[in-house]
């Protein structure tokens, strides 16, 4: 699917405007390999291993249909195609890999983009191709920024508006699941949005169940200010630096 292809805004945002998927950040299926957060010198059958750092993490794209399971071989709790509603590559936040003797991942515990936010699930580590990560946001409510950093370093620092009192934006850890561009960058979302994993706790109701973004505006006077219905709001120029760094995959945490 072409990267540039045009699709209606996922709308936490809000309907009726069209984006362009950014190419999303991934490996090609026939070059996937064992991460090198599992040990390779023989590991205990079944045992775990953390695949997240400061510095270091992993995504992981479907390469086919995904059944994301609680527990390994458990009960499916949702099934991914290898694009989302909104025609982007359908990519899952690496937390850990449940090894075989070899070290070779068989299952992966994974972030989901889906309600409640903050979904963890179990995906077959042979449906997905994982992919090393090595930028991470983090978000201060309180002091109203948005940090970027690459290999635990901050490269960005950006004031954004964030939710309303009625409509907070949710804490958690998160990861960034899609990135899109709109069609007019002085329109209210400006250049475009950096999805993440998360929902609005209360508007359920919204399409697509209310999810949550960092975009651009067409109002940087309210920059720093508590009056957005969930989404951060950040100067346009920083949303295209994001869009351009924050890849998918890449960890979100947000703090009060």
């Amino acid at each position: 699917m072409s990267a540039r292809r045009r699709l209606a805004l996922p709308v936490a945002i809000a309907a009726g405007f069209a984006l362009a998927a950014l190419p999303a950040q991934s490996a090609a299926a026939g070059d996937r390999k064992s991460p090198r957060a599992v040990p390779a010198t023989g590991c205990a059958p079944g045992s775990v291993h953390r695949m997240r750092t400061a510095r270091l993490s992993y995504g992981a794209r479907a390469l086919r249909r995904v059944r994301a399971r609680r527990l390994p071989a458990g009960p499916v709790i949702e099934r991914f195609g290898t694009v989302n509603v909104n025609g982007v590559a359908t990519v899952f936040g690496v937390l850990a890999a449940r090894v075989d003797a070899s070290c070779r991942p068989v299952w992966l515990e994974v972030q989901l983009p889906i309600r409640p936010s903050g979904s963890t699930g179990w995906v077959l580590a042979r449906d997905v191709a994982l992919f090393p990560v090595r930028t991470r946001i983090a978000v201060d409510l309180s002091r109203r920024r948005v940090t970027l950093l690459r290999s635990g370093r901050p490269i960005l620092v950006a004031t954004v508006v964030v939710g309303a009192p009625s409509t907070p934006t949710p804490t958690g850890r998160y990861y960034v699941n899609q990135r899109l561009l709109t069609r007019s960058p002085t329109g209210p979302f400006g250049p475009g949005a950096v999805g993440i994993s998360a929902f609005s706790p209360v508007l359920r109701s919204w399409p697509q169940g209310g999810p949550i973004a960092i975009h651009g505006t067409d109002a940087p006077g309210l920059i720093g200010f508590a009056v957005s219905y969930g989404c951060m709001r950040a100067r346009n120029a920083d949303i295209v630096r994001l869009l351009q760094l924050a890849v998918e995959g890449t960890p979100v945490d947000i703090r009060m």
